[in-house]
């Protein structure tokens, strides 16, 4: 796992990429903080060096572009694939910063259409949860994280290809609800979208309303979780590093799939957002470490 400074470093995923470590099968702790391994600078050099670099950056490429052109899925896509490549809470923190991108990229246009005051109940409920998921993503076997996560991408595919449909209504005691459900899944497994998605998509709402409401929460729930992966170390320097480096590759692809959206073919673009979320969890589960 990337280096947490300040505290202890655990897990050994991240540690792989970093030059100053020899050993492929480094243990909690074999790898010197960053303090030790140069300036931030040295850092920066690091990461961009390491050969999961490359491979992070088509993750979140491909994230990007499922998101402009879908408007949901980044993280079903990017989540799994950087997980894969380091630790759940590693893909946790760097895709968080990441994601931040959003507010650039998909906020000022959700923000005009989206429904202001339900996306405000749906935060008001996940701030509420989060902390705890965090707690559960910092103390969970990492193995059981990553199953977690692939297994929660291919549910919510399956959920969304065979249509299916919640009953119940959409006042603010259900979006409370819904938000304390998405900050708890959220929290533990870095996927905001799965619980939101399925409660936009089974409502009353048109498309655009839909559309933009899971926009705006999504986007401000990653500034809403920032802090709190900042104090619990989730996301420390290294993390930050990857996550700065991954952002405006994210935006570029954001804008780029926005730019290729059309409306008349938005149910082919569902189908390849489907399959590409479909084969981000695949390529996560463990089965294949």
């Amino acid at each position: 796992m990337l280096d947490r400074s300040p505290g202890p470093i655990s897990g050994h995923r991240l540690h792989r990429a970093m030059p100053t470590c020899v050993s492929t099968r480094v243990k909690s702790g074999d790898c010197p903080r960053s303090e030790e391994n140069g300036s931030d600078g040295g850092v920066v050099v690091d990461v961009l060096w390491a050969p999961q670099t490359p491979l992070a950056l088509a993750a979140c490429v491909a994230a990007g572009l499922v998101y402009g052109f879908a408007g949901f899925g980044a993280a079903l896509v990017a989540v799994p694939a950087l997980a894969a490549l380091y630790s759940p809470a590693d893909a946790v923190g760097i895709f968080a910063l990441s994601a931040l991108a959003s507010l650039v990229t998909v906020v000022p246009r959700a923000w005009r259409e989206a429904d202001r005051p339900a996306v405000a109940q749906l935060l008001v409920g996940a701030a509420v949860t989060l902390p705890i998921g965090l707690y559960v993503l910092r103390t969970a076997p990492t193995e059981v994280l990553r199953w977690a996560i692939s297994l929660l991408v291919l549910g919510t595919v399956a959920a969304l290809v065979t249509g299916w449909r919640r009953g119940g209504a959409d006042g603010a005691p259900a979006r409370v609800a819904v938000g304390a459900a998405t900050g708890l899944v959220g929290g533990a497994t870095g996927l905001t979208g799965p619980v939101v998605v399925l409660f936009q998509l089974s409502g009353r709402d048109g498309a655009e309303r839909v559309r933009a409401n899971i926009a705006l929460f999504l986007s401000l729930l990653s500034v809403l979780m920032l802090p709190l992966l900042v104090i619990t170390h989730v996301l420390g320097s290294r993390q930050a590093a990857l996550g700065l480096i991954l952002l405006p590759v994210y935006a570029l692809a954001t804008a780029a799939g926005q730019a290729m959206f059309r409306p008349g073919n938005e149910r082919l673009y569902r189908v390849v957002a489907y399959a590409i979320v479909a084969a981000a969890g695949v390529a996560g589960l463990p089965l294949w470490q």
